[in-house]
C-alpha cells in the first residue's frame, strides 16, 4: 500500500492493564492507520507520576504484541518534558497563558505557582468523523490549567504539543474526550499547530448499560488471553462493537478488517460488549485452527498426568465441539469429565436398563442380552471408526429399540447417563477397549 501522510496514535496511561473500551480505541486507530498506508504511533502517557507504573506499561506492550497491533513509533511522554516546558515558556511570553500564584486547595496555606491558558472565550467548532460538527463555546472553561508548574506539564498541553511533534493527523479516541477539545484547539491555535481530525467513539457498554472501564467489568485483554481466547477472535469481536462493515459477513482477518474499516461506519450510539457473542467468535476460530495449532493452546489447560496418554489426542474433535475458550478443557477435566476415556469406571449394572424395562423382572437380563449382540456385531468389525460403528449397530437398535440397545451401551463405555453418544465413546475408545467393557458388563 503506498505510504500516506495519516497518523494515528493510541496514547494509553500505564495507570492499569489494558481494557475493552481502551483497546477498542488501539484497534480502530491501528486499523485506520494500515488502511490508508499511515503511520500508528503509540505514546505511553506516563506524566502522572504516582499512577504510572512499569507493569501496566509492560502490560500495554504485552496485549497490543497478542493482538497483532504493531506500532511504527513508540514513545513515552515522560521523555518529552524538557519539550513541553519549552512550549510552557513561549506560551507565557506570548501572553496565552500566565503565572498564578494561587493557595493549595488541600488547606496547607501553602501559595502554588499555576499555570493557566488564557481564554479567549470564543465558540469552538470542528468536525468529528462520527458525531459530525461539534461547535462548544468556552467561556465557561475559565482560564484554564495547563501546568501544575514549569516543569509539570498537565494533560492538554502534553496531548496538544505531543501530536503535533508526532505529526498526528487522526485523533481517534472515546467521546469522553469531546469536552476536552475545545480546550486543546485553543492551545493548538496558540502554538501554531494544525488541528487534527477527530473521531470520539462512543461509550462502550456492558449488558447492564453500564459503561465498561477498568473497575467494572472489563477484563483485560492479558486476562482474556490467559483464559484460552485466541487473539484473532478478541480482534475481531472488538472491532464489531460499535462498527458494521455494511454487509453479513461476521468473521474477518486482520487483513480484511483493514480492507474493510471506515471511520463513517462507527456508530454513533453506545455499543454493547457482549462476552456470549465474544464466545461465539472464538468457537469459530477454534475450528479453524490445524490439529498441531489446537494443541499448541490446549495442552496448557490439560492436567499433567495426561499430557503423553495416547488416549488425549483422540479427544481433539470431543473438545472441539465441547469448548468456547480453551480453559474451558480444565473445568471439563476438573469435573472428571473425560476419566471414563483413560479409566475403567465403576458401574452399577442396574444403571444399564433402559427406562422402559425398569419394571421388568427380566429387565437386567435381556439388557445384557441387547449389550451382548451388539459387542459380537462389533467384532466383525475390521475398520473402527465413527461411522462404521454407527452403521453396524443402528439396523439392530432400530429393530429392538434404540433405547435398549445404545443407552446401556452409552453406560458400559461411560459410566455415566450423559456423555458423548455410544459411536462417538467407541470410535475414540477403539475396539479393544469398547469390547472389553461390554463384555466386562454382560
Amino acid at each position: 500500500m503506498e505510504k500516506t501522510n495519516v497518523v494515528t496514535r493510541f496514547a494509553p496511561s500505564p495507570t492499569g492493564n489494558l481494557h475493552s473500551g481502551a483497546y477498542r480505541t488501539a484497534i480502530f486507530s491501528y486499523l485506520y492507520a494500515r488502511k490508508h498506508g499511515g503511520t500508528f504511533v503509540l505514546r505511553i502517557e506516563d506524566t502522572d507520576k504516582e499512577r504510572s507504573k512499569k507493569e501496566y506499561e509492560d502490560n500495554i506492550l504485552e496485549s497490543l504484541q497478542w493482538l497483532g497491533l504493531e506500532y511504527d513509533v513508540f514513545v513515552r511522554q515522560s521523555e518529552n518534558v524538557a519539550r513541553h516546558q519549552a512550549v510552557l515558556e513561549q506560551l507565557i511570553a506570548d501572553g496565552h497563558a500566565y503565572i498564578s500564584k494561587e493557595a493549595a486547595k488541600d488547606g496547607s496555606g501553602i501559595i502554588k505557582e499555576i499555570i493557566r491558558f488564557k481564554n479567549p472565550n470564543v465558540d469552538i467548532s470542528f468536525h468529528d468523523e462520527i458525531k459530525g460538527t461539534v461547535t462548544m463555546n468556552t467561556t465557561d472553561l475559565g482560564d484554564f490549567v495547563i501546568a501544575k508548574n514549569i516543569t509539570e506539564p498537565l494533560f492538554h498541553l502534553a496531548v496538544v504539543v505531543d501530536d503535533f511533534d508526532a505529526g498526528v493527523t487522526h485523533v481517534v479516541r472515546g467521546e469522553d474526550h469531546v469536552s476536552n477539545t475545545p480546550r486543546q484547539i485553543l492551545i493548538q491555535r496558540a502554538i501554531g499547530a494544525p488541528t487534527p481530525i477527530y473521531a470520539h467513539l462512543p461509550l462502550v457498554l456492558g449488558l447492564d448499560k453500564q459503561k465498561l472501564s477498568k473497575r467494572k467489568g472489563a477484563l483485560a485483554v492479558t486476562e482474556y488471553r490467559d483464559l484460552g481466547y485466541l487473539p484473532e477472535a478478541l480482534l475481531n469481536m472488538v472491532a464489531m462493537v460499535g462498527w458494521n462493515p455494511g454487509t453479513e459477513q461476521e468473521l474477518f482477518s486482520k487483513e480484511e478488517l483493514i480492507t474493510a474499516f471506515e471511520l463513517s461506519k462507527v456508530q454513533k450510539s453506545p455499543a454493547i460488549f457482549n462476552a456470549e457473542k465474544l464466545n461465539w467468535f472464538n468457537r469459530e476460530y477454534i475450528k479453524k485452527l490445524s490439529s498441531e495449532m489446537f494443541w499448541q493452546h490446549a495442552l496448557s489447560f490439560v492436567p499433567n498426568e495426561y499430557h503423553n496418554n495416547d488416549m488425549l489426542k483422540k479427544l481433539e474433535q470431543l473438545l472441539r465441539d465441547r469448548i468456547e475458550k480453551f480453559s474451558d478443557i480444565s473445568e471439563l477435566f476438573a469435573v472428571g469429565e473425560f476419566d471414563y476415556f483413560f479409566n475403567n469406571p465403576t458401574i452399577d449394572e442396574k444403571m444399564l436398563v433402559w427406562k422402559t424395562l425398569k419394571d421388568d423382572p427380566e429387565g437386567l437380563q435381556k439388557t445384557k442380552i441387547y449389550l451382548k449382540h451388539a459387542g459380537e456385531l462389533l467384532e466383525s468389525l475390521t475398520d473402527w471408526n465413527y461411522e462404521n460403528v454407527k452403521n453396524t449397530l443402528t439396523p439392530y437398535a432400530e429393530q429392538e429399540g434404540k433405547g435398549n440397545v445404545l443407552w446401556p451401551l452409552r453406560v458400559a463405555l461411560s459410566g455415566k447417563e450423559k456423555s458423548p453418544d455410544p459411536f462417538e465413546l467407541a470410535g475414540i475408545l477403539g475396539k479393544e477397549i469398547t469390547l472389553a467393557r461390554i463384555y466386562g458388563m454382560v
